[in-house]
Protein backbone atom coordinates (compact mmCIF):
# COMPACT_ATOMS: atom_id res chain seq x y z
CA UNK A 1 0.00 0.00 0.00
CA UNK A 2 1.51 3.34 -1.07
CA UNK A 3 2.53 5.93 1.47
CA UNK A 4 -0.15 8.38 0.33
CA UNK A 5 -2.88 5.79 -0.39
CA UNK A 6 -6.09 6.08 1.66
CA UNK A 7 -5.93 3.77 4.67
CA UNK A 8 -9.32 2.02 4.57
CA UNK A 9 -11.55 3.12 7.39
CA UNK A 10 -8.97 4.84 9.61
CA UNK A 11 -10.34 7.64 11.77
CA UNK A 12 -8.03 10.27 10.28
CA UNK A 13 -9.10 9.45 6.70
CA UNK A 14 -12.79 9.50 7.63
CA UNK A 15 -12.27 12.86 9.30
CA UNK A 16 -10.50 14.19 6.20
CA UNK A 17 -13.21 12.82 3.88
CA UNK A 18 -15.94 14.47 5.94
CA UNK A 19 -14.02 17.75 5.98
CA UNK A 20 -13.47 17.74 2.21
CA UNK A 21 -17.07 16.76 1.51
CA UNK A 22 -18.32 19.59 3.67
CA UNK A 23 -15.93 22.13 2.15
CA UNK A 24 -16.47 21.09 -1.48
CA UNK A 25 -13.75 20.20 -3.95
CA UNK A 26 -10.87 22.65 -3.44
CA UNK A 27 -9.39 21.78 -6.85
CA UNK A 28 -12.40 22.30 -9.08
CA UNK A 29 -10.38 24.69 -11.25
CA UNK A 30 -7.20 22.53 -11.43
CA UNK A 31 -6.51 19.94 -14.11
CA UNK A 32 -6.20 16.51 -12.51
CA UNK A 33 -4.59 14.55 -15.36
CA UNK A 34 -2.62 11.89 -13.53
CA UNK A 35 -2.69 9.87 -10.31
CA UNK A 36 -0.73 11.21 -7.39
CA UNK A 37 2.98 10.38 -7.57
CA UNK A 38 4.25 8.87 -4.35
CA UNK A 39 7.25 10.59 -2.72
CA UNK A 40 10.48 8.67 -2.78
CA UNK A 41 11.14 9.06 0.97
CA UNK A 42 8.97 8.88 4.10
CA UNK A 43 7.51 12.11 5.44
CA UNK A 44 9.45 13.42 8.44
CA UNK A 45 8.96 16.62 10.44
CA UNK A 46 11.28 19.19 8.93
CA UNK A 47 13.06 21.77 11.09
CA UNK A 48 13.56 25.24 9.59
CA UNK A 49 16.76 25.25 7.52
CA UNK A 50 19.83 26.87 9.00
CA UNK A 51 21.07 29.93 7.14
CA UNK A 52 24.41 31.63 7.02
CA UNK A 53 23.58 35.17 8.18
CA UNK A 54 26.65 36.62 6.52
CA UNK A 55 25.46 35.37 3.13
CA UNK A 56 21.84 36.47 3.31
CA UNK A 57 22.50 40.00 2.12
CA UNK A 58 23.48 38.75 -1.34
CA UNK A 59 21.60 35.44 -1.44
CA UNK A 60 19.11 34.76 -4.21
CA UNK A 61 15.48 35.15 -3.24
CA UNK A 62 13.67 31.93 -2.29
CA UNK A 63 10.43 31.86 -4.25
CA UNK A 64 7.91 29.05 -4.04
CA UNK A 65 7.33 27.40 -7.42
CA UNK A 66 4.14 28.76 -9.07
CA UNK A 67 2.22 25.48 -8.98
CA UNK A 68 3.07 24.79 -5.33
CA UNK A 69 2.23 28.39 -4.43
CA UNK A 70 -1.23 27.98 -5.99
CA UNK A 71 -1.85 24.70 -4.13
CA UNK A 72 -0.55 26.22 -0.90
CA UNK A 73 -2.91 29.17 -1.25
CA UNK A 74 -5.96 26.97 -1.92
CA UNK A 75 -5.19 24.37 0.74
CA UNK A 76 -4.41 26.57 3.73
CA UNK A 77 -8.01 27.08 4.80
CA UNK A 78 -9.13 23.61 3.65
CA UNK A 79 -6.78 21.87 6.08
CA UNK A 80 -8.43 23.49 9.13
CA UNK A 81 -11.86 22.62 10.47
CA UNK A 82 -12.21 26.22 11.76
CA UNK A 83 -10.08 29.31 10.96
CA UNK A 84 -8.68 29.44 14.50
CA UNK A 85 -8.17 25.69 15.01
CA UNK A 86 -4.37 25.84 14.77
CA UNK A 87 -3.85 29.22 16.44
CA UNK A 88 -2.36 27.63 19.56
CA UNK A 89 -0.50 24.83 17.75
CA UNK A 90 3.30 24.91 17.55
CA UNK A 91 5.54 24.25 14.56
CA UNK A 92 7.68 21.70 16.41
CA UNK A 93 4.75 19.60 17.71
CA UNK A 94 4.90 16.16 15.97
CA UNK A 95 1.27 15.34 16.85
CA UNK A 96 -0.04 18.52 15.22
CA UNK A 97 2.19 17.97 12.21
CA UNK A 98 0.72 14.49 11.85
CA UNK A 99 -2.84 15.87 11.88
CA UNK A 100 -2.05 18.39 9.14
CA UNK A 101 -0.17 15.85 7.00
CA UNK A 102 -2.95 13.26 7.29
CA UNK A 103 -5.49 15.78 6.11
CA UNK A 104 -3.19 16.93 3.31
CA UNK A 105 -2.69 13.38 2.01
CA UNK A 106 -6.43 12.72 2.09
CA UNK A 107 -7.25 15.83 0.03
CA UNK A 108 -4.49 15.18 -2.51
CA UNK A 109 -5.57 11.56 -3.01
CA UNK A 110 -9.21 12.49 -3.43
CA UNK A 111 -8.36 15.20 -5.95
CA UNK A 112 -5.88 13.01 -7.88
CA UNK A 113 -3.26 15.74 -8.15
CA UNK A 114 0.06 14.66 -9.63
CA UNK A 115 3.03 16.01 -7.68
CA UNK A 116 6.68 15.11 -7.84
CA UNK A 117 8.48 14.21 -4.64
CA UNK A 118 10.19 17.60 -4.64
CA UNK A 119 6.90 19.45 -5.11
CA UNK A 120 5.26 17.51 -2.31
CA UNK A 121 8.11 18.28 0.10
CA UNK A 122 7.91 21.97 -0.81
CA UNK A 123 4.13 22.01 -0.38
CA UNK A 124 4.24 20.07 2.88
CA UNK A 125 6.88 22.29 4.50
CA UNK A 126 5.17 25.45 3.29
CA UNK A 127 1.80 24.43 4.70
CA UNK A 128 3.30 23.37 8.03
CA UNK A 129 5.00 26.77 8.26
CA UNK A 130 1.74 28.57 7.40
CA UNK A 131 -0.56 26.60 9.72
CA UNK A 132 1.75 25.85 12.66
CA UNK A 133 4.32 28.62 12.32
CA UNK A 134 4.62 32.06 10.78
CA UNK A 135 4.80 31.43 7.07
CA UNK A 136 7.84 32.41 5.05
CA UNK A 137 9.59 34.01 8.04
CA UNK A 138 9.32 30.91 10.26
CA UNK A 139 13.10 30.16 9.95
CA UNK A 140 13.89 33.73 11.03
CA UNK A 141 11.49 33.54 13.97
CA UNK A 142 13.09 30.30 15.18
CA UNK A 143 16.69 31.50 14.70
CA UNK A 144 17.59 33.38 17.90
CA UNK A 145 20.58 35.07 16.26
CA UNK A 146 18.15 37.42 14.52
CA UNK A 147 16.91 40.07 16.94
CA UNK A 148 14.45 41.84 14.65
CA UNK A 149 12.46 40.87 11.55
CA UNK A 150 10.97 43.40 9.11
CA UNK A 151 8.52 42.31 6.40
CA UNK A 152 8.09 45.12 3.86
CA UNK A 153 5.44 43.46 1.69
CA UNK A 154 5.65 40.01 0.08
CA UNK A 155 9.00 40.41 -1.68
CA UNK A 156 11.24 42.18 0.81
CA UNK A 157 12.19 40.80 4.23
CA UNK A 158 14.98 42.37 6.29
CA UNK A 159 16.40 41.17 9.61
CA UNK A 160 18.79 42.48 12.22
CA UNK A 161 21.80 40.31 12.90
CA UNK A 162 24.30 41.40 15.57
CA UNK A 163 23.08 44.99 15.36
CA UNK A 164 23.22 45.22 11.56
CA UNK A 165 20.31 45.13 9.09
CA UNK A 166 20.59 42.65 6.23
CA UNK A 167 18.17 41.64 3.50
CA UNK A 168 17.20 37.98 3.75
CA UNK A 169 16.41 35.59 0.88
CA UNK A 170 12.94 34.79 2.24
CA UNK A 171 9.81 35.93 0.40
CA UNK A 172 6.06 35.42 0.73
CA UNK A 173 4.04 34.10 -2.20
CA UNK A 174 1.78 37.15 -2.41
CA UNK A 175 -0.05 39.74 -0.31
CA UNK A 176 -2.67 37.18 0.76
CA UNK A 177 0.15 35.04 2.16
CA UNK A 178 1.44 37.94 4.30
CA UNK A 179 -2.09 38.66 5.54
CA UNK A 180 -2.58 34.99 6.48
CA UNK A 181 0.54 35.16 8.66
CA UNK A 182 -0.54 38.49 10.15
CA UNK A 183 -3.97 37.10 11.07
CA UNK A 184 -2.38 34.05 12.70
CA UNK A 185 -0.38 36.43 14.91
CA UNK A 186 -3.24 38.70 16.00
CA UNK A 187 -6.16 36.25 16.19
CA UNK A 188 -5.08 34.41 19.41
CA UNK A 189 -4.85 37.80 21.15
CA UNK A 190 -8.43 38.66 20.16
CA UNK A 191 -7.22 41.60 18.12
CA UNK A 192 -8.57 42.59 14.74
CA UNK A 193 -6.67 43.43 11.55
CA UNK A 194 -8.97 44.63 8.78
CA UNK A 195 -9.97 47.74 6.84
CA UNK A 196 -11.51 49.25 9.97
CA UNK A 197 -8.36 48.46 12.00
CA UNK A 198 -5.40 48.50 9.57
CA UNK A 199 -2.79 48.84 12.33
CA UNK A 200 -2.36 46.60 15.37
CA UNK A 201 0.17 45.80 18.10
CA UNK A 202 0.55 42.18 19.12
CA UNK A 203 3.09 39.67 20.41
CA UNK A 204 4.27 36.17 19.59
CA UNK A 205 3.89 33.28 22.06
CA UNK A 206 7.51 33.81 23.20
CA UNK A 207 6.77 37.44 24.06
CA UNK A 208 8.32 39.01 20.96
CA UNK A 209 6.77 42.37 20.11
CA UNK A 210 4.88 42.65 16.81
CA UNK A 211 3.58 45.70 14.96
CA UNK A 212 1.49 45.24 11.82
CA UNK A 213 0.26 47.79 9.27
CA UNK A 214 -1.90 46.60 6.38
CA UNK A 215 -3.32 48.24 3.27
CA UNK A 216 -4.36 50.90 2.40
CA UNK A 217 -1.82 52.54 4.73
CA UNK A 218 1.01 50.13 3.83
CA UNK A 219 1.62 51.03 0.19
CA UNK A 220 4.11 48.21 -0.50
CA UNK A 221 1.88 45.56 1.06
CA UNK A 222 1.26 44.47 4.63
CA UNK A 223 4.19 45.37 6.87
CA UNK A 224 5.14 43.19 9.86
CA UNK A 225 7.83 44.24 12.32
CA UNK A 226 8.89 41.72 14.96
CA UNK A 227 11.26 42.58 17.78
CA UNK A 228 12.46 39.45 19.50
CA UNK A 229 13.70 39.10 23.05
CA UNK A 230 16.40 36.73 24.32
CA UNK A 231 15.23 33.27 25.35
CA UNK A 232 16.99 33.82 28.66
CA UNK A 233 15.99 36.96 30.49
CA UNK A 234 19.04 39.21 30.60
CA UNK A 235 20.36 40.02 34.05
CA UNK A 236 22.46 42.88 35.34
CA UNK A 237 25.54 40.63 35.13
CA UNK A 238 24.82 40.02 31.43
CA UNK A 239 24.65 43.76 30.70
CA UNK A 240 27.89 44.35 32.61
CA UNK A 241 29.54 41.59 30.57
CA UNK A 242 28.22 43.14 27.34
CA UNK A 243 29.73 46.47 28.35
CA UNK A 244 26.40 48.30 28.67
CA UNK A 245 27.59 49.76 31.97
CA UNK A 246 30.12 49.09 34.74
CA UNK A 247 29.77 47.25 38.05
CA UNK A 248 29.90 50.57 39.91
CA UNK A 249 27.02 51.94 37.84
CA UNK A 250 25.09 48.69 38.40
CA UNK A 251 25.32 49.08 42.17
CA UNK A 252 24.38 52.76 41.88
CA UNK A 253 21.26 51.80 39.88
CA UNK A 254 20.38 49.09 42.40
CA UNK A 255 20.64 51.66 45.18
CA UNK A 256 18.39 54.02 43.21
CA UNK A 257 15.69 51.38 42.70
CA UNK A 258 15.77 49.97 46.23
CA UNK A 259 15.72 53.52 47.62
CA UNK A 260 12.45 54.10 45.76
CA UNK A 261 13.60 56.80 43.36
CA UNK A 262 11.30 57.52 40.42
CA UNK A 263 13.20 56.64 37.26
CA UNK A 264 12.56 57.27 33.56
CA UNK A 265 14.49 55.27 30.94
CA UNK A 266 14.89 57.40 27.82
CA UNK A 267 16.03 56.27 24.39
CA UNK A 268 15.25 55.78 20.74
CA UNK A 269 13.61 52.85 19.00
CA UNK A 270 15.57 49.63 19.44
CA UNK A 271 17.99 51.16 21.92
CA UNK A 272 17.29 48.58 24.64
CA UNK A 273 14.90 50.52 26.89
CA UNK A 274 12.69 47.51 27.68
CA UNK A 275 15.70 45.31 28.44
CA UNK A 276 17.07 47.92 30.84
CA UNK A 277 13.64 48.37 32.41
CA UNK A 278 13.56 44.61 33.05
CA UNK A 279 16.94 44.78 34.76
CA UNK A 280 15.95 47.78 36.88
CA UNK A 281 12.71 46.03 37.87
CA UNK A 282 14.69 43.02 39.04
CA UNK A 283 16.13 45.19 41.84
CA UNK A 284 12.67 45.74 43.38
CA UNK A 285 12.48 43.79 46.67
CA UNK A 286 10.36 40.64 46.67
CA UNK A 287 8.12 41.88 49.48
CA UNK A 288 6.68 44.74 47.40
CA UNK A 289 3.55 44.58 45.21
CA UNK A 290 4.34 45.48 41.60
CA UNK A 291 1.82 46.42 38.90
CA UNK A 292 3.11 46.41 35.31
CA UNK A 293 1.16 48.20 32.56
CA UNK A 294 1.98 47.70 28.87
CA UNK A 295 0.51 47.91 25.39
CA UNK A 296 1.71 44.39 24.71
CA UNK A 297 3.17 42.44 27.62
CA UNK A 298 6.97 42.26 27.33
CA UNK A 299 8.35 42.72 30.84
CA UNK A 300 9.60 39.55 32.49
CA UNK A 301 9.76 40.15 36.23
CA UNK A 302 11.00 37.36 38.48
CA UNK A 303 9.25 38.52 41.66
CA UNK A 304 6.22 36.60 42.92
CA UNK A 305 3.93 39.51 43.76
CA UNK A 306 3.44 40.95 40.27
CA UNK A 307 0.18 42.02 38.62
CA UNK A 308 0.53 42.21 34.82
CA UNK A 309 -1.89 44.42 32.91
CA UNK A 310 -2.18 44.87 29.15
CA UNK A 311 -4.26 47.21 27.03
CA UNK A 312 -7.35 45.78 25.31
CA UNK A 313 -8.75 46.76 21.90
CA UNK A 314 -12.46 47.47 21.35
CA UNK A 315 -14.76 44.51 20.83
CA UNK A 316 -14.89 43.77 17.08
CA UNK A 317 -18.05 45.08 15.49
CA UNK A 318 -18.81 47.42 18.38
CA UNK A 319 -18.87 51.21 18.41
CA UNK A 320 -15.08 51.35 18.58
CA UNK A 321 -15.03 52.06 22.32
CA UNK A 322 -16.80 49.16 24.01
CA UNK A 323 -14.35 46.79 25.68
CA UNK A 324 -11.32 49.02 25.07
CA UNK A 325 -8.79 49.73 27.82
CA UNK A 326 -5.99 52.21 27.21
CA UNK A 327 -2.74 52.68 29.12
CA UNK A 328 -4.33 55.66 30.82
CA UNK A 329 -7.33 53.60 31.94
CA UNK A 330 -5.02 50.97 33.41
CA UNK A 331 -2.84 53.54 35.20
CA UNK A 332 -5.91 55.04 36.85
CA UNK A 333 -7.21 51.60 37.78
CA UNK A 334 -3.86 50.48 39.16
CA UNK A 335 -3.98 53.20 41.82
CA UNK A 336 -6.87 51.27 43.40
CA UNK A 337 -4.88 48.04 43.50
CA UNK A 338 -2.62 49.03 46.40
CA UNK A 339 0.62 48.98 44.37
CA UNK A 340 4.01 49.56 45.99
CA UNK A 341 5.51 50.08 42.53
CA UNK A 342 3.97 50.95 39.17
CA UNK A 343 5.99 49.99 36.08
CA UNK A 344 4.69 51.38 32.78
CA UNK A 345 6.23 49.83 29.69
CA UNK A 346 6.14 53.16 27.85
CA UNK A 347 4.54 56.57 28.27
CA UNK A 348 3.47 57.77 24.85
CA UNK A 349 0.35 59.85 25.46
CA UNK A 350 -1.78 61.42 28.19
CA UNK A 351 -0.96 58.62 30.65
CA UNK A 352 2.24 60.57 31.40
CA UNK A 353 0.13 62.96 33.52
CA UNK A 354 -1.38 60.07 35.49
CA UNK A 355 2.07 58.57 35.98
CA UNK A 356 3.44 61.86 37.33
CA UNK A 357 0.44 62.18 39.64
CA UNK A 358 1.06 58.69 40.98
CA UNK A 359 4.75 59.44 41.55
CA UNK A 360 3.77 62.59 43.43
CA UNK A 361 1.15 60.94 45.63
CA UNK A 362 2.88 58.13 47.45
CA UNK A 363 3.74 55.67 44.68
CA UNK A 364 7.43 56.49 44.65
CA UNK A 365 9.86 54.02 43.19
CA UNK A 366 7.91 53.81 39.93
CA UNK A 367 9.55 53.16 36.56
CA UNK A 368 8.69 53.93 32.94
CA UNK A 369 10.27 54.56 29.53
CA UNK A 370 9.97 57.47 27.09
CA UNK A 371 11.10 57.87 23.49
CA UNK A 372 13.64 60.71 23.35
CA UNK A 373 17.24 61.41 22.34
CA UNK A 374 18.64 62.89 25.57
CA UNK A 375 17.60 63.62 29.16
CA UNK A 376 16.83 67.22 28.18
CA UNK A 377 14.69 66.01 25.28
CA UNK A 378 13.03 63.57 27.68
CA UNK A 379 11.81 66.46 29.85
CA UNK A 380 10.46 68.27 26.79
CA UNK A 381 8.82 65.06 25.60
CA UNK A 382 7.12 64.57 28.96
CA UNK A 383 5.81 68.14 28.80
CA UNK A 384 4.22 67.36 25.43
CA UNK A 385 2.74 64.07 26.65
CA UNK A 386 1.21 65.72 29.71
CA UNK A 387 -0.42 68.35 27.51
CA UNK A 388 -1.87 65.52 25.39
CA UNK A 389 -3.95 64.51 28.41
CA UNK A 390 -6.32 67.34 27.53
CA UNK A 391 -5.76 69.32 30.72
CA UNK A 392 -5.40 73.06 30.26
CA UNK A 393 -2.27 73.38 32.39
CA UNK A 394 0.30 76.19 32.13
CA UNK A 395 3.73 74.95 31.06
CA UNK A 396 5.46 76.07 34.30
CA UNK A 397 2.97 73.94 36.27
CA UNK A 398 3.72 70.94 34.06
CA UNK A 399 7.44 71.42 34.59
CA UNK A 400 7.00 71.58 38.34
CA UNK A 401 5.08 68.32 38.18
CA UNK A 402 7.98 66.73 36.31
CA UNK A 403 10.64 68.17 38.61
CA UNK A 404 8.73 67.09 41.70
CA UNK A 405 7.97 63.56 40.49
CA UNK A 406 11.08 62.28 38.67
CA UNK A 407 14.47 61.80 40.32
CA UNK A 408 16.55 60.17 37.60
CA UNK A 409 16.67 59.93 33.81
CA UNK A 410 18.73 57.11 32.27
CA UNK A 411 19.57 57.60 28.59
CA UNK A 412 19.93 54.38 26.59
CA UNK A 413 21.32 54.42 23.06
CA UNK A 414 22.29 52.12 20.22
CA UNK A 415 25.74 53.17 19.05
CA UNK A 416 27.15 53.20 15.53
CA UNK A 417 28.67 49.73 15.97
CA UNK A 418 25.25 48.28 16.89
CA UNK A 419 25.96 47.94 20.63
CA UNK A 420 23.38 49.17 23.15
CA UNK A 421 24.69 51.08 26.15
CA UNK A 422 23.69 53.51 28.85
CA UNK A 423 25.22 56.76 27.62
CA UNK A 424 23.97 59.28 30.20
CA UNK A 425 22.51 59.26 33.70
CA UNK A 426 21.11 62.59 34.87
CA UNK A 427 19.51 63.79 38.07
CA UNK A 428 16.56 66.19 38.05
CA UNK A 429 17.57 68.61 40.79
CA UNK A 430 14.47 70.82 40.77
CA UNK A 431 13.49 74.13 39.21
CA UNK A 432 15.44 77.29 38.53
CA UNK A 433 12.92 79.90 37.48
CA UNK A 434 10.72 78.19 34.93
CA UNK A 435 13.37 75.68 33.82
CA UNK A 436 13.95 72.11 35.00
CA UNK A 437 17.52 71.71 36.27
CA UNK A 438 19.42 68.60 35.14
CA UNK A 439 22.81 67.44 36.37
CA UNK A 440 24.77 64.66 34.66
CA UNK A 441 26.07 62.00 37.06
CA UNK A 442 27.54 59.56 34.50
CA UNK A 443 28.43 60.14 30.85
CA UNK A 444 29.61 57.72 28.15
CA UNK A 445 32.91 58.85 26.65
CA UNK A 446 35.37 57.36 24.18
CA UNK A 447 39.19 57.75 24.32
CA UNK A 448 40.32 61.03 22.80
CA UNK A 449 36.82 62.49 22.66
CA UNK A 450 36.78 66.28 22.75
CA UNK A 451 33.17 67.03 21.85
CA UNK A 452 30.65 67.67 24.64
CA UNK A 453 27.94 65.19 25.53
CA UNK A 454 28.04 61.43 25.15
CA UNK A 455 29.82 59.63 22.33
CA UNK A 456 28.08 57.65 19.57
CA UNK A 457 31.15 55.49 18.95
CA UNK A 458 31.86 52.07 20.41
CA UNK A 459 34.78 51.23 22.67
CA UNK A 460 34.04 53.84 25.33
CA UNK A 461 33.08 53.74 28.98
CA UNK A 462 30.37 55.18 31.19
CA UNK A 463 32.35 57.51 33.46
CA UNK A 464 31.40 59.62 36.50
CA UNK A 465 31.25 63.38 35.97
CA UNK A 466 32.46 64.31 39.45
CA UNK A 467 29.08 65.47 40.75
CA UNK A 468 27.45 63.74 43.70
CA UNK A 469 23.62 63.51 43.36
CA UNK A 470 21.47 65.25 45.94
CA UNK A 471 19.67 62.02 46.85
CA UNK A 472 22.83 60.11 47.81
CA UNK A 473 22.06 60.51 51.55
CA UNK A 474 18.81 58.65 50.94
CA UNK A 475 20.78 55.52 50.02
CA UNK A 476 22.01 55.02 53.57
CA UNK A 477 18.41 54.75 54.81
CA UNK A 478 18.08 51.65 52.61
CA UNK A 479 21.43 50.05 53.51
CA UNK A 480 23.73 51.45 50.81
CA UNK A 481 26.95 53.41 51.35
CA UNK A 482 28.44 54.78 48.16
CA UNK A 483 31.83 56.44 48.45
CA UNK A 484 32.81 59.56 46.60
CA UNK A 485 34.96 57.73 44.04
CA UNK A 486 31.84 56.22 42.51
CA UNK A 487 30.99 59.73 41.37
CA UNK A 488 34.57 60.68 40.52
CA UNK A 489 35.45 62.43 43.77
CA UNK A 490 36.86 61.50 47.17
CA UNK A 491 38.41 58.23 48.30
CA UNK A 492 37.86 54.72 46.98
CA UNK A 493 34.96 53.42 48.98
CA UNK A 494 32.12 51.56 47.34
CA UNK A 495 30.23 49.11 49.50
CA UNK A 496 26.74 47.89 50.19
CA UNK A 497 25.80 47.69 53.84
CA UNK A 498 23.81 44.46 54.13
CA UNK A 499 23.09 44.99 57.81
Amino acid sequence: MGLLQRRGTSNSSLETARMVAAAGDPFADIDATAPFEEPRSPIQPISPPARNPAATATAQKHHTSPRVAALRRQLRAKLLSTPDEADQWQRDDPEKQKIILTRLKGILERSSIALTSQEFEELKNGLLDDLLGFGAIEPLVQDRSYSEIMVNGPEVVFAEYKGKLIETPYTFDDEEHVLWTAQRIVRPLQRTLDRANPMVDARLPDGSRVHIVSQPSALNGTTITIRKFPEKRLTVDDLIRFGSFTEEVALFLEACVVSRLNIVVSGGTGSGKTTLLNVLSSFIPDDERIVTIEDSAELQLSQRHVVRLETAPPIPGSDGKTGALSIRDLVKGSLRMRPDRIVIGECRSGEALDMLQAMNTGHDGSLTTVHSNSPRDCVARLETLVLMAGMDMPLPVVRRQIAGAINLIIQQSRLKDGSRKIVQISEIQGMEGDQVVLQDIFLYRTPGQTSPGFSHEGGGRLEPTGFRPNFVDRFEQYGFKLGGRVFGVGTARFTKNLG
